[in-house]
């Protein structure tokens, strides 16, 4: 088997999320008596991943923004229903997966000028300075990333964009995913072996 490069290799490294602040839980409390500051608080905090997520997962800048929008309406709108129980980046992640899979649904992506590639929403690997045949090798390696997790199921991508590009725990995942540990251990296993039969075919 060949070896995997660098790009790949981000999805195979999951890692916890971090756990809740006080901080967090007292302007959820706020915002749910009504307190807008502390709402857009909560925005400040999340709208950054959460318009990441929407990028990878659209691969349009338009559609991801209007989207990542929409999805903060909607957490203003049932935030007084949030009971807790979830981390509050899981449900939110939950609520954007649902807009961007009616989006994809309803509406053609756009993929002209507005089309983001994934190296500008993945954080590159550390390097002093990377010298220009190495950048354009990168960028080249994460274009066919882009095409390679465009060709997975949506149960598979999901479970692994969310685990290994977001960081949701396993148990996360799978509430945002409504399904067992073990089914998003399975779709894992599954993506991966999909993404690795897929890029050695690409060659």
């Amino acid at each position: 088997m060949t070896a995997l490069p660098a790009s790949i290799e981000l999805l195979f490294v999951e890692t916890e999320a971090a756990p809740h602040e006080s901080v967090e839980q007292q302007k959820v409390r706020a915002a749910q008596a009504g307190d807008m500051a502390a709402f857009e608080w909560i925005v400040q905090q999340h709208e950054e991943r959460v318009f990441g997520f929407c990028c990878r997962w659209l691969r349009c800048v338009e559609d991801a923004r209007e989207v990542c929008q929409d999805a903060f309406v909607r957490a203003w709108q049932a935030l007084p229903e949030f009971e807790g129980r979830a981390r509050l980046s899981t449900w939110l992640y939950q609520i954007a997966l649902n807009l961007c899979r009616d989006r994809a649904k309803t509406r053609a992506t756009r993929q002209r000028d507005s089309t983001v590639a994934l190296d500008e929403v993945i954080s590159q690997p550390e390097c002093p300075k990377q010298s220009p045949d190495t950048n354009a090798e990168w960028q080249s390696e994460m274009q066919k990333l882009e095409r390679g997790l465009a060709v997975l199921p949506e149960k598979l991508r999901a479970a692994l964009m969310l685990t290994t590009m977001e960081h949701l725990s396993h148990e996360e995942c799978a509430q945002v995913l409504n399904c067992s540990v073990r089914g998003v251990e399975g779709r894992i296993y599954r993506a991966r072996q999909m993404l690795m039969e897929w890029w050695e075919r690409e060659g």
